[in-house]
């Protein structure tokens, strides 16, 4: 688990080591343990390490014997070990025990196709100095983050947004329309990002960047690929505990210690399950729960559930000051805009258990490879009414977080009159589905290419990658995700109840009882904390900030904010209007800015 970053320069001239420098040293909470550099004509690569396999050997950039391969990755190649023995068989003759090794000798075997070998949570630059070309690839799910900007004079690419900014000619310059979906959506998805220029690497694709800088996409995996199947119960049961054992299997494979976080769910509950039948022994666990609010909390069945399997387990009940508190950090961590409360008691979970820990396991992909959300099977009045109102989409994906009101008022003419629409990659996706997928189907499909990778897997690698921590999430294990989508809806949904599959197979492994409860998430008390004269502070210290001047109107805020203090809406408007604020500061006014883990978020704003 690492940070990359890097550039291809036009033919005839050469990197610029003070700037690759630059951006190497913004990726190093990402890669504490090491750090290095490659220069080769026109490319320049730089890498900070997080050691979790071949502790010792596997310094990065990492070359070829030949000297004519040269990569930098970041994540982890889960089956290294069964394609280390193939490449040998086939010749090659490894010099490290890095499975980051792999990728190198995969590629000189096979080019291209390596790409659908490889099993694991990736993203990596490799150059071919034969042919001077650099092939930019990012996992299936998009676990890990890789992103890039076309330049007059290069291509430039690194695994944050953050370590990008050194390379822009001047100010960066915000995408409208990705703002709007944004403060609609809590995240903009898609190949766009919120900076124009500055775009993601799609999850399952290559870019082939040629020595004049054309590129060239390759697509490798692909949701879509998957066929609906006829299968019984006792035949799903019996590949499902087949699936989950060889990818926890793979996924155990450290030389460092890892955790677990449990959230008292179903998902991390079945990690926990799992940890222990492969002789996890006495890990350590962490949950995060509150002090101070009525909300319902799971710190109760967490403990239940690690006392069980014998876990050493450290429960963390937060103050709402304690969570509000890493809003500025967590932007920072982020580098996207992207709202997903739940980011901040991770980010305090995820420095807690880097204190001890390199490695935690952690449950997100559950619901969205079976089905587990409410949303993915909704009542038929519903579905048809949302349909009918929001068309393109099969009534999925059609609220906005902005009331009409609100965003009527408070956005400015830049904002209103952006093209496009904001349910633009919900539409997108779900129109590339097939026709004979159920509805059901088409909206897991919808979410598995835009709120997990542009929200979930944002929340899931910076947060705690921003203390140097790995997150490893099986349940994204490509081969679960293609099972769960592939199986008939009976099997995921019974009595409007979801995930009933993964509840039947998990049950004679969990506590008895634990799936009697009902599903909560992982929800922060927002509306608690931002209430009385806190909004009004907000408020005021919005009315003057640099960026709501130039893209909201002011004069409209204290409206916002009496609709609030009143209990009238407006939370997440306010939310969102504080995160944009702090990130317009650290992103866009002053590059380079940091906060501490713990500040005041007003006063950044």
């Amino acid at each position: 688990m690492c940070g990359l970053a890097g550039m291809l320069m036009r033919p005839g001239l050469r990197p610029d080591p003070d700037q690759l420098r630059a951006m190497g040293a913004t990726l190093a909470h990402r890669g504490p343990d090491d750090h290095g550099s490659h220069y080769h004509g026109p490319l320049g690569l730089t890498q900070t390490r997080l050691s979790i396999i071949g502790l010792a050997t596997g310094h990065q950039p990492m070359l070829s014997a030949d000297g004519q391969l040269a990569l930098a990755a970041n994540g982890e190649v889960y089956n290294y070990l069964e394609l280390n023995d193939e490449l040998r068989r086939a010749g090659r003759h490894f010099l490290t025990d890095s499975d980051s090794e792999t990728i190198l000798h995969a590629y000189a075997v096979h080019g291209l196709d390596c790409l659908q070998r490889l099993r694991g949570m990736y993203a990596f630059a490799l150059h071919d100095a034969r042919s001077g070309q650099l092939l930019l690839g990012r996992d299936r799910l998009g676990i890990k983050p890789l992103f890039y900007v076309r330049l007059p004079d290069r291509i430039a690419f690194a695994s944050e947004i953050k370590a990008l900014l050194p390379c822009l000619p001047g100010r960066p310059e915000i995408d409208p329309g990705a703002l709007r979906r944004f403060l609609q959506h809590q995240f903009a998805g898609g190949e766009e990002t919120v900076l124009q220029g500055i775009r993601r690497v799609l999850p399952g694709e290559a870019l082939i960047v040629h020595p004049d800088l054309k590129i060239e996409h390759h697509r490798y995996w692909s949701p879509l690929n998957v066929t609906r199947r006829r299968i019984g119960h006792e035949e799903a049961q019996a590949e499902l505990d087949e699936l989950m054992h060889l990818a926890m299997r793979e996924h155990m494979r450290s030389d460092v210690p890892f955790g677990l976080f449990l959230s008292g769910g179903v998902d991390s509950a079945v990690l926990a399950a799992l940890l222990h039948a492969h002789g996890a022994g006495r890990i350590r666990s962490f949950s995060v729960g509150y002090r101070g609010t009525a909300m319902a909390q799971e710190l109760d069945e967490a403990a239940r559930v690690a006392d069980h399997f014998g876990f050493d387990h450290q429960p963390l009940e937060l103050s709402l000051e304690q969570v509000f508190a890493r809003i500025p950090h967590s932007i920072w961590a982020a580098d996207e805009l992207m709202r997903d409360y739940a980011s901040l008691p991770t980010s305090i979970l995820a420095q807690t258990a880097a204190a001890e820990l390199k490695v935690v396991f952690s449950g997100e992909g559950g619901d969205e490879a079976f089905a587990g959300y409410r949303r993915y099977h909704p009542r038929p009045l519903e579905r048809w009414f949302k349909a009918l109102l929001h068309p393109g989409s099969g009534g999925f994906r059609t609220r906005g977080q902005w009331s009409r009101h609100w965003s009527q008022r408070v956005f400015g003419s830049t904002l209103r009159g952006a093209p496009g629409t904001d349910r633009a990659p919900f539409l997108a996706a779900w129109a590339a589905t097939p026709s004979r997928w159920s509805a059901m189907q088409r909206r897991q499909y919808t979410d598995l290419v835009t709120s997990l990778p542009d929200n979930l897997m944002v929340k899931t690698d910076r947060m705690l990658m921003a203390f140097g921590l790995e997150g490893r999430v099986p349940f994204l294990d490509h081969r679960i995700v293609e099972f769960g989508l592939s199986l008939p809806d009976r099997l995921k949904v019974r009595r409007h109840h979801g995930k009933w599959l993964l509840r039947q197979w998990a049950e004679p492994l969990l506590p008895p009882g634990h799936l009697d409860r009902p599903k909560r998430g992982f929800h922060v008390p927002v509306g608690d904390w931002l209430t009385g004269a806190l909004a009004q502070r907000l408020g005021e210290r919005l009315a003057a900030n640099q960026g709501i001047r130039e893209w909201f109107e002011p004069d409209a805020l204290p409206a916002l904010v009496a609709a609030r203090r009143a209990g009238r809406g407006g939370a997440r408007e306010l939310f969102g209007l504080m995160q944009f604020a702090i990130w317009h500061r650290i992103f866009i006014e002053q590059p380079g800015l940091k906060p501490a883990p713990d500040e005041d978020p007003l006063e950044w704003v």
